[in-house]
C-alpha cells in the first residue's frame, strides 16, 4: 500500500549524512542529491540520518535544510524528514492558525491515524508546543465544530476485529432517527462517530444503507452548503474509506485555480508510507488520469521531482 521506494541496497547512515552535507556545501545546493537520499529512506532510516547528522555536524538536519531550501520544495522536504508523530503535531498546530481548513486537518488526522499514532501525535504536540492539542482545539474552535472535534482528538478507539451486529443495527437506527429529524449535532451522533471502532462503524453504516435505502453520507447531503454536514461526511469518509477522502483532497488541490500546495504537500508527506498506492488507484479510477501525471502537469522544478519520487512514479 505504501508507495515509498527504498533500494534493496542502501548506503550506510555515515555515507548518507556525508552526501547530504556535501549537497549543502560550495556554490548552490544540490537538490537532486537531497531528493535521491531523503525521498528513498523510510521513517526509521530518516530518524537515524537526522540523529547521525546532528552528532557529526552539530546541527539539526532540519535547520540545514531550512537554510538551503525554499518555497514548496522546502516544505515537502521538511515535513517528510520529520518523524510521523512530530509531523502530525506540526500540521495540527498549523491548522489551528488556518481558519479555512482547521477543522478538515484536525478531523483528518484524528480519524485516519491509529489510536497509538494519534496518541503519539498528541504527545509530540505537548512536547513541542507546551500545551495540549485538546486545549488548542477547545479554545480556538467554537460551536458544533468544537462539540465534534474535541472528542475526536480525545478518543482512543478499539482496533480489534470484533463487531456487534446487534449494536450496529441499534446505532444505525439512532443515526437515522436524528439525521431524519435534522438533529445533526445531536449528542448521540457525536458519541457514535467519536467512540466506536472503525470496524464497528463500518458495520453500522452498512446496516444504515441496507435498512434505510441510502448511504449515510447521502442523507447528510440534505443541505449541500452546510459546513457542519460537510464535516460529518468527511469524518465518515476518513474513518471507513480514507482512500476516497484523500483522493478528493488531492483532486481539489490539483484541479482548483492555482494549486493548493499546502493540501497537496500534506497528503503526500503523510500517506506515502501508509496507503499512497491505494490512493493512486482511487485517483485513477475517479479521474482516468495517473496521479503522477496530474502532479507533473500542475507543479514544477524540485518540488515536482520530490513529490513524484515520493509517490513512487
Amino acid at each position: 500500500m505504501a508507495s515509498l521506494i527504498v533500494p534493496d541496497s542502501i548506503p550506510s547512515v555515515a555515507q548518507d549524512i556525508e552526501q547530504l552535507h556535501k549537497a549543502f556545501s560550495g556554490w548552490g545546493t544540490n537538490e537532486d542529491l537531497i531528493i535521491s537520499i531523503l525521498a528513498h529512506r523510510n521513517a526509521e532510516q530518516r530518524k537515524h540520518i537526522r540523529q547521525a547528522y546532528a552528532e557529526a555536524y552539530g546541527e539539526d538536519l532540519l535547520h540545514s535544510l531550512e537554510k538551503e531550501l525554499s518555497s514548496d520544495f522546502e516544505r515537502i522536504v521538511l515535513l517528510w524528514t520529520l518523524e510521523p508523530a512530530e509531523r502530525d503535531a506540526v500540521l495540527l498546530n498549523e491548522s489551528t492558525k488556518r481558519w479555512t481548513s482547521s477543522s478538515q486537518v484536525i478531523l483528518e488526522i484524528a480519524c485516519t491515524r491509529s489510536s497509538h499514532a494519534l496518541l503519539s501525535a498528541k504527545q509530540a504536540y505537548h512536547a513541542r508546543f507546551k500545551k495540549s492539542l485538546e486545549e488548542d482545539v477547545a479554545s480556538l474552535i467554537t460551536g458544533d465544530f468544537r462539540k465534534l472535534l474535541v472528542p475526536l482528538v480525545s478518543t482512543y478507539r478499539y482496533e480489534g476485529p470484533e463487531v456487534s451486529t446487534t449494536l450496529a443495527k441499534r446505532e444505525a437506527k439512532i443515526l437515522h432517527e436524528h439525521i431524519s429529524a435534522k438533529e445533526y449535532n445531536h449528542d448521540e451522533i457525536i458519541r457514535i462517530l467519536t467512540t466506536r471502532s472503525k470496524t464497528q462503524l463500518f458495520a453500522t453504516f452498512n446496516h444504515y444503507n441496507n435498512e434505510f435505502g441510502n448511504a449515510i453520507t447521502k442523507d447528510l447531503k440534505a443541505d449541500a452548503d452546510d459546513d457542519f454536514l460537510k464535516t460529518l461526511r468527511s469524518v465518515i469518509k476518513c474513518l471507513v474509506t480514507p482512500e476516497k477522502y484523500f483522493e478528493k483532497v488531492l483532486r481539489l488541490a490539483i484541479n482548483k485555480t492555482g494549486t493548493d500546495e499546502w493540501a497537496l504537500t500534506r497528503v503526500v508527506a503523510t500517506r506515502v508510507e501508509v496507503d499512497m498506492n491505494v490512493i493512486k488507484e482511487e485517483y485513477y479510477r475517479r479521474n482516468t488520469v495517473q496521479l503522477d501525471h496530474a502532479i507533473k502537469a500542475d507543479t514544477s522544478g524540485d518540488y515536482e521531482n520530490m513529490l513524484v519520487a515520493l509517490i513512487g512514479a
